[in-house]
């Protein structure tokens, strides 16, 4: 379904493919509407795309990845695809991102950065948690 989401989005999108240029593209959006620049690891991206006019971004990578995040002793999976439509600090609509609640993965729907340096992430039946943005800033490669 996200490949059908991101297909037709792609008109008028700007679409960075090589991971280096996906990094820093991936780091300035998150930049440009205030969400932690380790919010999504970029670990084997193979391509970046932002369609302005709808809010629509994408990222994509060779394999599904897992990661650990220390600070909160999460782990959270990323599909192959990660679709959301973006807005100023907020994703909605996401798709893509899992996290390890006890025994069972939990599908991540929204994020939510506040000016607080609070993170709060929700799920499609309405449960969220917050934790500190402190937990998601970008650790070195």
């Amino acid at each position: 379904m996200s490949s059908q989401q991101i297909q037709s989005h792609r008109e008028n999108a700007e679409i960075y493919t090589g991971e280096a240029l996906c990094k820093e593209k991936s780091r300035d959006l998150l930049a440009k509407f205030s969400l932690p620049k380790g919010l999504i690891p970029l670990t084997d991206v193979t391509e970046v795309g932002h369609n302005a006019s709808t809010g629509f971004v994408w990222v994509r990578r060779k394999k599904k990845a897992n990661h650990f995040f220390r600070a909160i002793s999460r782990k959270v999976s990323y599909d192959c695809d990660v679709t959301a439509f973006v807005e100023d600090r907020r994703m909605r609509n996401l798709t893509g991102v899992k996290s390890k609640e006890l025994l069972i993965w939990v599908t991540i729907s929204d994020i939510c950065a506040s000016e607080s340096g609070k993170v709060t992430f929700g799920t499609p039946v309405g449960l969220s948690r917050t934790f500190p943005a402190t937990a998601f800033e970008e650790e070195e490669d």
